[in-house]
């Protein structure tokens, strides 16, 4: 049964103590990501990678990685989460379906696609979009965790050169986060109290 969304934002933790002898299938990991991937992206580029470390080897060799942070390997599985930089030659094949189903004109995916090749002509602004993109759809995740059920913890304390390497990603590929994803063991801290909304809103 799923939680109704306003408990969900309001009860979720970023978990550190998980179930060690959870295991989640491979049915359940791609319902996961289906989910992750209804985020939104920019020109619908959907510039994002899920690598899903669920054997004890692998989880074993990211642990290393992160740390030796035992939620990595604790966890029935743990994704890095990478954005990718933005390739706007995408976009016209991303787009076809809508175009067939009659959502969009015919020649606005190529008018995309030269917008995108403009605003991500410069490195800095094509690696934030990636990381924006990871992020949102790490995000997703997250929250598509808590409503089936589970607990995770987004994580950027990991050696992320140390991942290119070791999972061999591709130079197009920016590792943002990892989240660990699985059930709940005793003990995890409720969430924590956020700042007031006097300090965090502006209203013009």
């Amino acid at each position: 049964m799923t939680k109704p969304t306003i408990a969900l934002i309001e009860q979720r933790v970023s978990a550190n103590l998980f179930d060690a002898s959870h295991a989640l299938a491979d049915a359940e990991i791609e319902e996961l990501v289906r989910l992750a991937t209804r985020a939104p992206t920019a020109y619908n580029l959907q510039n994002w990678r899920f690598i899903a470390m669920r054997t004890p080897a692998s989880k074993a060799r990211l642990r290393s990685l992160a740390h030796g942070q035992a939620k990595v390997s604790d966890a029935a599985v743990t994704f890095i989460i990478c954005g990718l930089l933005p390739d706007p030659t995408t976009i016209p094949e991303r787009l076809q379906p809508f175009v067939e189903a009659g959502y969009m004109p015919a020649d606005l995916p190529s008018g995309w696609q030269a917008g995108a090749r403009t605003q991500y002509a410069d490195p800095q602004t094509a690696r934030d979009e990636a990381v924006r993109s990871a992020t949102l759809g790490a995000a997703t995740l997250i929250y598509a965790a808590e409503a089936l059920g589970f607990v995770s913890s987004p994580m950027i304390g990991f050696d992320a050169d140390g991942v290119v390497r070791a999972f061999g990603l591709r130079r197009s590929e920016v590792p943002v986060m990892l989240v660990p994803v699985g059930r709940a063991a005793p003990g995890n801290w409720p969430q924590k109290p956020r700042r007031p909304l006097s300090e965090v809103l502006q209203i013009l």
